[in-house]
């Protein structure tokens, strides 16, 4: 009963257009008061779900994204990848794959990605005569890379989730792969679809060119790179890298590139923290949402249904992966990281899966939700930024998603894609 009171009062204030925050936090209330107890509770759930040390790195890491765009770190990641793939048939999809791989490296979010390469790619293949939709499909669903490939506050969302003591450093090597492998597949299905569209073919401008543009984008790149090198190095902690990254962000756009001012940085500042207040405001009504889930033993009660159904592993995470699809249509990703966790990976870990592992499988998992209607906020940035509407782009978008589902199946049930550079080098 109580269950079913949960739920109930979830997407009944979620049809009623509540925002996602307030509905999960409305839907433990109503669960506190049918099995009394007391509503403070509720309050004090959310403020411990954020009373945690490494969340601190997500705003730190969202101002750094938002200020590597505002630096111009963007278009120089652009150029080094339209010089290296700009010739190929259709080359400026893999030039927007390319750019979004690069720019994930050192924001780590999908958003962010798609508005930044966004904003630079799909003016430009307009001028180059590609197809609106293609441009805009091609730079969503390449978005979703930047989730897997470190850093990615969604990493330390699911860490801190999980409450097993999951390490960052190791969730952030793990992406790395997946990463670079959905962003060689998605490559292959832009330029498949661009030969069948007959989309125009570039120039290659010459080594010297390729050279100068890879070391003006050197500066920008390094930001991943120094971010990686200490956490692994033990210089210092995944959440003191996310300061780091902010500080030798700003030494960039300022003293190297020359493009990044006091206006744009107290403007990147302003949106950082209105975006890391809303992330932050989820993640505590995500927490007192998880809180109701556990008192009612919903995770146990899920494994014993998932358990009723098969005892095989291959099914039991084929399921598990079927869920979270659904679910990712619906909800936005990082209060489904803090709700589907403690659900999912006591399920996962029962089948023998690393937690480590799991936590890429619901990376991509989820990321692929994002790009998925009725609630993808990266299809939508993509739909705004391209001056394209939702059906025309869901028409045409299925190679790529497939792409994606193709992706999530081989990080799935080929865990050493994950976990080897985790085992080759512990942090």
């Amino acid at each position: 009963m109580e269950i079913l009171v949960l739920f109930a009062v979830l997407f009944l204030l979620l049809a009623l257009g509540v925002p996602v925050a307030f509905a999960l936090f409305g839907a433990a209330l109503a669960v506190f008061a049918v099995i009394d107890i007391p509503l403070i509770v509720a309050v004090q759930r959310m403020a411990a779900g954020i009373s945690i040390f490494t969340l601190m790195a997500i705003p730190f890491f969202i101002f750094a994204g938002d200020l590597m765009y505002r630096a111009g770190i963007a278009d120089r990641l652009v150029r080094v990848a339209d010089a290296a793939f700009g010739r190929v048939r259709g080359g400026l999809g893999l030039v927007d794959v390319g750019a979004s791989m690069m720019f994930g490296a050192v924001s780590g979010s999908a958003i962010a990605s798609a508005s930044a390469i966004g904003s630079t790619m799909v003016p430009l293949m307009d001028e180059k005569g590609y197809d609106r939709d293609y441009s805009v499909n091609v730079t969503v669903t390449a978005a979703v890379v930047g989730l897997l490939i470190p850093p990615s506050h969604n990493m330390i969302i699911y860490a801190a989730a999980s409450g097993i003591g999951v390490s960052i450093g190791d969730l952030f090597l793990a992406g790395i792969v997946p990463g670079l492998l959905t962003g060689f597949m998605l490559m292959v299905t832009a330029w498949l679809v661009a030969r069948k569209r007959n989309l125009p073919t570039g120039t290659f401008p010459g080594w010297r060119a390729f050279f100068r543009a890879l070391v003006y984008a050197i500066p920008g790149v390094m930001t991943g790179v120094i971010i990686m090198g200490g956490i692994l190095s033990g210089i210092f902690t995944a959440t003191e890298s996310s300061a780091i990254a902010v500080i030798y962000t700003v030494l960039v756009g300022a003293l190297v590139y020359r493009s990044l001012g006091l206006k744009g940085f107290f403007e990147a500042a302003q949106k950082s923290v209105r975006t890391a207040s809303m992330v932050l405001f989820i993640i505590a009504a995500a927490t007192a949402f998880g809180f109701a889930l556990a008192l009612l033993e919903v995770p146990a009660e899920l494994a014993a249904l998932i358990g009723l159904m098969t005892d095989n592993p291959i099914l039991t995470l084929l399921i598990i992966n079927v869920m979270l699809l659904v679910l990712g249509t619906f909800m936005d990703m990082a209060p489904l990281i803090v709700i589907c966790t403690p659900i999912f990976l006591p399920v996962a870990m029962a089948t023998g899966v690393d937690p480590v592992h799991f936590g890429i499988i619901l990376m991509l998992n989820l990321g692929i939700g994002l790009v998925t209607p009725p609630v993808g906020s990266v299809l939508f940035v993509g739909s705004a930024v391209g001056n394209i509407a939702i059906p025309e782009l869901v028409r045409t978008i299925w190679p790529f998603y497939l792409t994606l589902i193709a992706a999530l199946v081989l990080v799935t049930f080929w865990p050493d894609l994950s976990l080897a550079l985790p085992r080759a080098f512990p942090a």
